[in-house]
């Protein structure tokens, strides 16, 4: 992505942001964003719980993930900031303690999703040169830190390169693993193979985490020329391609590799699975897409969650620590981060990050679809599509959280702790400082007359 332009000044004197993401770059974001951890690190996990029909796992989550979609869509069209998902809270559940216990609930959704992508880039790391993963997961969450400290704009530069270059040893992977098919192949995919209904549904929560990333196009709405016509083409567009990729990448492995292998190879299935069509070099390739995608999402997410750390302070839902300047900087809220990151890696293994991380956008997603409902109005959104999406996280949320109590007990009461300490953040400081959401909201009010401008 190129450079940012320099800012202008508005009607009132307050710097502009500079209107230079054109929908080649929010796609390339959301894509990016999409497309990390989840396919590179835990299809092992999800082949260990739906089989040979993980393929269908990944389409249930894409089906249910296309309704929080619908929402972002209308949402970033209306209301186009930084913020995202937390102006959207914000706009939805007004000034209140629920949106704050949301937003605090989400920045640490993205902490447990950071900690999922350092766990994967372990894991391939180990693969050149073995030592003790966390190790590796804890080095490249500090090498990021340090990067966004001193400035990320060289990264910032790279990701639209790192895109194209994982997306293309994957369609490489798919090419080599349907022209390779053997009768075995289609013997691995068989019905006769499937697991029940139960299991695919939970597949999909566990593999949710995958899809969470077309989130971020909203964050880029505010310096779209346009975002009345470019969120939702670049919302739609990245999910069709990224589960056209899925759905491809996840019947590639299926054919390629024995299931009883399958499952238990964890977090380098996709690496073996290259091994039968494309040699030791399949195996080699993969395995550097997945450093350069995990890497990239570790960059991309930790600089993105500690700026949703920092919007969330300067408004009002966590304490001033987050959004303090340090060395000139307002660098505190990314050190934080990066501390809870490494908390994370240190506890949890990668299957029990990578089930909290989904669960958690399932409720972040509810969460905004019902706030939606609120706004309604101001968005034209139908109200169908909200309520479906839901009732579809709803019950994806309850099938995983259900697997999480019966698989790993610790993984469920953390996710319960961490909702219970979001809470009591909330809580504990509103009731402190009585700082609002105030300021937030008046920004966003006159944004949708600029945007349906912008429009016309």
């Amino acid at each position: 992505m190129s450079s940012p332009k320099p800012a202008g000044k508005n009607a009132t004197g307050k710097v502009a942001a500079a209107k230079n993401i054109g929908l080649v770059a929010a796609v390339s974001i959301g894509v990016g964003g999409m497309i990390g951890a989840g396919i590179f690190s835990i299809l092992g996990v999800v082949a260990s719980i739906s089989g040979s029909a993980m393929w269908i796992s990944f389409l249930i989550g894409g089906i249910v993930v296309a309704f929080p979609a619908y929402s972002y869509v209308k949402l970033g069209q209306a209301f186009p900031s930084i913020g995202g998902a937390v102006t959207f809270m914000v706009k939805g559940w007004g000034d209140t303690k629920k949106a704050g216990t949301f937003n605090v609930f989400q920045y640490l959704a993205f902490v447990i999703s950071i900690a999922l992508y350092a766990t994967g880039f372990a894991a391939y790391a180990q693969g050149f040169w073995d030592i003790p993963s966390q190790f590796y997961a804890i080095g490249v969450v500090l090498l990021f830190t340090l990067i966004n400290f001193v400035g990320s704009r060289l990264m910032g530069r790279a990701e639209s390169t790192i895109v194209i270059i994982k997306v293309t040893i994957l369609i490489i992977f798919v090419i080599a693993a349907f022209v390779t098919f053997t009768p075995q192949s289609r013997e691995n995919l068989s019905p006769s193979n499937w697991t029940g209904a139960v299991a695919m549904i939970v597949g999909a929560g566990v593999l949710f985490v995958g899809y969470e990333g077309f989130g971020l196009i909203t964050n880029a709405a505010a310096n779209m020329k346009n975002p009345i016509k470019e969120v939702p083409r670049a919302i739609w567009i990245s999910l069709a391609i990224v589960v056209v990729i899925y759905l491809a990448v996840s019947i590639g492995v299926v054919g390629q590799v024995p299931l009883t292998q399958l499952k238990t190879l964890g977090d380098s299935a996709l690496a073996v699975a290259a091994e039968p069509a494309l040699g030791q070099f399949g195996f080699t390739l993969i395995s550097i897409a997945a450093l350069l995608s995990t890497a990239s999402a570790v960059n991309a997410t930790l600089f993105g969650s500690a700026n949703v750390a920092y919007q969330i302070a300067k408004n009002g839902g966590l304490p001033p620590a987050f959004d303090k300047k340090l060395w000139g900087k307002d660098v505190e809220g990314l050190f934080i981060t990066t501390g809870l990151v490494i908390l994370f890696v240190l506890i949890f293994p990668l299957s029990a990050v990578a089930s909290m991380g989904s669960a958690g956008f399932l409720l972040v997603y509810m969460a905004v679809n019902i706030g939606h409902l609120r706004v309604r109005s101001q968005t034209g959104a139908k109200a169908w599509p909200l309520y479906v999406g839901i009732v579809l996280c709803l019950v994806l949320f309850v099938f995983l959280f259900s697997y999480m109590v019966m698989e790993d007990l610790s993984s469920a009461i953390a996710m319960v702790i961490t909702f219970l300490v979001s809470w009591l953040v909330e809580l504990w400081w509103r009731g402190r400082t009585h700082r609002s959401f105030r300021q937030l909201l008046d920004e966003v009010e006159h944004r949708p007359k600029d945007a349906a401008a912008a429009g016309s």
